[in-house]
């Protein structure tokens, strides 16, 4: 019997529950892209443009979110960034009061390489499209701080050998919310309509917000938690004080840990945006799915990525466990996660659905074997008063290119209809980011760092 106590994994488990509300909300629009697009007049370029849309959003949310998990704590901090992001997801479902026929330009001066220099261009999309992607920067604004966030509580709620694991468990919620939201919403779709499909899951969070409220608590002032547990919690942490004094940003650019968990999200953190934009679409036009086939192996997609977070920090924390250093532990990690991904290339190619979504399913898994890992490389490394900006800075510059990966994706389907190469892309760019990583963090630990 554990006299110590486990109340710690209560608190993972409301962080998981954070994760599954906030990839249901975000994934509705990709689960519903060809209805949508059909009733509402979009092409594939208007998509690419509100996937792009929250990427870039959900960057600059991922920074500043990160910088008030700091500055305010998770305690308050994180429910009212759910609160606002439940507001957000439901005001998808007001779009259907926008008339079909309006349409929405915007000119704006775009950079040439030519001799023109600056030139003059008009984006026009349906008003409709343009309501979604105002939306989605207001839902990427917002949920950008989840992850900031949940990796904070992670670092005070756990030890050093467990945080890669509660970060794997929390982290699953992607799946089981990404599993969930291709099953459910077609269903809702087709019963209720896409207005209140967006209604229904966005009331999700408020019920969360009421949870956390209710449970959560620093582990300071918990009066659920044993004093044995308390002990082992704090056991190798520094005494801080409740509210530590943030880092400045440029004293953050003087770590070569930050360098090094900001070139790796760069290069690999795009991924996962794309799949969950456009592999609902992939699945559907190359084994001509209908909605609600297309949504069960997307769901089967999840479901094998699922097994990766929780199998990335299990096994980081078994080889710290045998007695392996902290930069090996990692490191192992990280190349076992990088490999597994090279792959994913081969998708396009995959003779029937269920060998497609293995492929992938593999890659994703991988994925987040390696994003469980890579979170925990800032805990391993940062100051506490430090980690969430750090998170935020990472996550931010990985949207920020993946907003242009969705554009890219968006315009090249529109021309070529073709994902052979996004998927050729991603398949090298985990170990490019090892390769970086290795270079630039010869040894994980907090008195290599500088």
């Amino acid at each position: 019997m554990n006299q110590r106590g486990n109340y710690r994994w209560v608190v993972c488990g409301l962080l998981f529950f954070s994760v599954a509300i906030n990839y249901i909300d975000r994934l509705v629009i990709g689960i519903l892209k060809a209805p949508l697009s059909e009733k509402l007049g979009w092409s594939e370029v208007d998509y690419g443009n509100i996937a792009a849309a929250f990427s870039f959003a959900y960057a600059f949310g991922y920074l500043f979110g990160g910088r008030a998990m700091d500055r305010f704590g998770v305690k308050r901090g994180l429910p009212l960034f759910v609160l606002a992001w439940s507001i957000a997801a439901t005001a998808h479902g007001l779009c259907a009061l926008i008339g079909l026929e309006e349409k929405f330009r915007m000119t704006y001066p775009w950079f040439s390489w030519g001799e023109k220099g600056f030139v003059m261009m008009t984006l026009a999309m349906p008003m409709t499209a343009a309501g979604f992607m105002f939306a989605r920067i207001a839902l990427g604004l917002t949920e950008g701080a989840n992850f900031p966030g949940a990796i904070k509580a992670t670092a005070e709620w756990f030890p050093v050998k467990e945080r890669a694991l509660a970060t794997g468990w929390f982290n699953a919620g992607s799946n089981v919310g990404a599993i969930l939201c291709p099953i459910g919403v077609p269903w809702l779709f087709e019963h209720v309509g896409w207005p209140a499909t967006f209604y229904i899951t966005g009331a999700t969070g408020f019920i969360w917000v009421l949870a956390w409220w209710w449970i959560y608590e620093s582990p300071e002032k918990h009066p659920r938690l044993s004093r044995e547990e308390r002990d082992y919690i704090k056991e190798g942490q520094p005494i801080t004080e409740e509210r530590p004094p943030t880092v400045p940003w440029l004293k953050l650019l003087g770590y070569r840990a930050v360098w090094a968990y900001v070139l790796a999200s760069i290069l690999a953190g795009p991924a996962w945006g794309f799949y969950q934009f456009f592999l609902p679409d992939f699945l559907k036009k190359s084994f001509k799915l209908g909605l609600q086939e297309m949504g069960w192996w997307t769901g089967a997609f999840y479901a094998v990525a699922a097994i990766g977070g929780v199998l990335g920090g299990w096994l980081a924390g078994n080889l710290l466990t045998r007695g392996w250093s902290l930069n090996a532990a990692r490191k192992i990690s990280l190349l076992i996660c990088a490999v597994a991904v090279v792959p994913v290339f081969l998708a396009p190619y995959a003779s029937h659905v269920w060998l497609a979504v293995l492929i992938v399913g593999i890659a994703g898994s991988a994925h987040q074997g390696w994003s469980a890992n890579l979170f925990s490389v800032v805990s391993d490394t940062m100051p506490k008063e430090a980690i969430s900006s750090v998170v935020g800075l990472g996550g931010f510059l990985a949207y920020f290119t993946g907003g242009f990966v969705n554009k890219f994706t968006g315009d090249l389907l529109q021309k070529t209809g073709s994902y052979v190469p996004v998927f050729l892309y991603f398949s090298g760019m985990y170990v490019l980011s090892l390769i970086a990583i290795q270079l630039l963090l010869p040894k994980i630990g907090k008195e290599s760092t500088r």
